[in-house]
């Protein structure tokens, strides 16, 4: 049987799409991805980037409430199964007490039980090869081992398989994770955790001035960590971040170990020069790594247009139509600017109207 709509990822653009889908009666099924420790590891679980998060405060509709409040609901609202993954993270010893926002994992398997409360199918396989040169399409999926599944086809198709955000590679940076190291100052910035603290920025292009920028409406200072001796990003930006009073940028340094303890993350950072110099180690509350971001669209090259770095085009303006008629992207996947949950989120809702009123249109 030929699928109406096929969704390729979970996150808050794919079970946003699974929403709208379901709701219109499209009887949607979702490629969620596989729970392997090779995805977890590369930043690209089931549920995309914000089961990675801790605390997300930008997404309109949570409040701080306190966190008995969130363990009551999820063990309410979600299967056992599903509560399973989120228990642990309500019992361990470094859990939250008292009142927080809501998590990113929390909100994760909340909106994807609201898509499954509507009737949408999912499957916990990764799709590894597409054919939109035929119609109807063809799907390839694996199954956790890497073995290929059965093909499935489909009339149409939402890929909204996100982007993952770049990391050095350090086995501290790793062990400090949502403990103080982040990749998104607008979406952790704000954290208390940060406020009042010096923090450390790692990179040199326009997304790192313009994390450092935002950082400095919380830090009492930014140190902004660069390879070399000036700014790769901008003109106009480099010069008015080199003139903020709360940017000071450490030239010629590389990051060479985040400093930290079990109780309070990250205390600090030990930088490496480039030139010869000296270590140099600096007392810090946090690290946000500004060193861009990778699109999850290995299995699309050859399928769909893309830029340069491996965003997928929108065709047409205000629309999430790409370069094959009747094929959709949304989410971080096709957003290399805003890549926020509620702008994932958003570009979700006009996918699966897009799809919606395609299918109507070719019925």
């Amino acid at each position: 049987m030929t699928e109406k709509v096929v969704i390729i990822g979970s996150g808050p653009a794919g079970w946003t799409a699974a929403i709208y889908a379901a709701r219109a009666n499209l009887n949607p099924l979702v490629f969620e991805g596989t729970y392997t420790q090779e995805n977890w590891g590369s930043g690209k679980p089931p549920g995309g980037q914000l089961y990675l998060t801790t605390e997300v405060e930008n997404f309109p509709t949570w409040p701080h409430i306190d966190s008995a409040i969130y363990h009551q609901f999820s063990k309410l609202a979600l299967p056992p199964d599903r509560f399973a993954l989120l228990e642990a993270t309500y019992e361990e010893k470094s859990a939250h007490r008292g009142k927080r926002a809501v998590t990113g994992p929390e909100m994760m398997e909340y909106v994807r039980q609201q898509a499954a409360n509507f009737g949408t199918r999912i499957v916990s396989q990764e799709i590894v090869r597409v054919d939109f040169k035929r119609r109807p399409f063809v799907l390839v999926p694996a199954n956790e081992e890497g073995k290929e599944q059965p093909a499935v086809e489909a009339h149409a198709v939402i890929v909204a398989t996100g982007a993952r955000a770049n990391y050095l590679g350090l086995p501290s940076e790793d062990k400090y994770k949502n403990r103080g190291v982040s990749a998104c100052a607008v979406c952790d910035g704000a954290l208390p955790r940060f406020r009042n603290r010096p923090l450390i920025v790692v990179g040199g292009g326009d997304t790192a001035v313009e994390e450092a920028t935002y950082l400095t409406k919380f830090a009492s200072i930014v140190h902004l960590v660069h390879r070399r001796s000036e700014l790769r990003a901008t003109k106009i930006m480099a010069d008015r971040a080199l003139a903020n009073p709360k940017i000071k940028p450490e030239w010629n340094r590389t990051l060479a170990e985040v400093l930290g303890n079990e109780k309070d993350g990250v205390t600090g950072a030990r930088l490496a020069s480039t030139v010869g110099a000296a270590p140099l180690e600096l007392e810090v509350g946090g690290v946000f790594l500004a060193i861009g971001h990778t699109p999850n669209t290995e299995f699309l090259k050859g399928q769909l247009e893309m830029d340069a770095t491996g965003y997928i085009r929108w065709t047409t303006p205000q629309r999430t139509y790409t370069s094959v008629e009747g094929v959709f992207a949304a989410g971080d996947v096709s957003d290399s600017y805003y890549r926020q949950a509620v702008t994932a989120a958003g570009s979700g809702c006009m996918a699966a109207l897009d799809a919606e009123r395609w299918l109507a249109e070719h019925d």
